[in-house]
């Protein structure tokens, strides 16, 4: 095993740790709530508020990632499925953004929970996945909630474009041999749309699929809590 993981880059607590920087953050989240909801656009919104507050280029990040209009949290939080919705239910997961955000949380990383009560990470595959030491802790926790779920079927779905898609699918497929899961594993040349379409259940923190889907589950809030994982969660709002 290689000794890669997805941890904090450097200069991140001086970003996200400290009392001053929070403030600033959170008071950055409401201003952008206030424009996004009188439908500016995320762009112009980032930054307008990030210039405002100074902000560097990975707190925007963050501020984009955790932002929502009051419509969109509205929206979202009326499709949110609780653990009891799950049950004998064919569950769709977005592999890249759900593995990465496990990955990088069990990383020691820090994970931002947004408006709309999701967390998400500053982690991206950027065409290219490389397995890191969390990997499989990270495939095992999905395993974890998807026993206590009593759903049918889990279905991953990872970009086929992205280099080493393959190989994951083959990690994960090994994973459900061993343990006798009802997983399948599909490779998609446009995972958020095929997701959208097809898919009657969501497991995602991906802005664009929560505001599009039918229904979906909020698995890593939902992780975070039931497996008492130690994580880095700052608190944007």
């Amino acid at each position: 095993m290689n000794n890669r993981n997805r941890g904090k880059n450097t200069g991140d607590d001086t970003l996200f740790s400290s009392q001053k920087q929070m403030d600033k953050l959170k008071s950055a989240v409401q201003d952008m709530q206030y424009l996004l909801s009188r439908n500016y656009a995320e762009k112009t919104s980032s930054e307008l508020v990030g210039n405002h507050y100074r902000l560097k280029t990975r707190q925007i990040q963050a501020l984009r990632g955790a932002s929502a209009s009051e419509n969109q949290i509205k929206e979202r939080k009326s499709k949110e499925f609780e653990i009891s919705d799950l049950k004998n239910k064919t569950i769709y997961l977005d592999g890249f953004n759900i593995l990465i955000l496990l990955e990088s949380l069990l990383s020691e990383a820090y994970i931002f929970e947004g408006v709309d009560g999701c967390s998400r990470d500053l982690s991206g595959v950027h065409g290219t996945y490389k397995r890191v030491n969390q990997t499989l802790t990270s495939i095992e926790l999905v395993a974890s909630f998807f026993q206590k779920s009593n759903a049918e079927k889990l279905i991953w779905i990872f970009d086929k474009p992205v280099s080493n898609s393959g190989r994951i699918k083959q990690i994960i497929l090994d994973f459900v041999s061993e343990n006798n899961l009802n997983w399948e594993v599909e490779l998609e040349f446009n995972p958020d749309r095929f997701l959208v379409e097809n898919a009657e259940i969501i497991v995602s923190s991906d802005a664009w699929i929560l505001d599009h889907c039918k229904k979906w589950f909020n698995l890593v809030g939902y992780l975070i809590t039931e497996e008492k994982l130690s994580v880095n969660l700052v608190k944007m709002f």
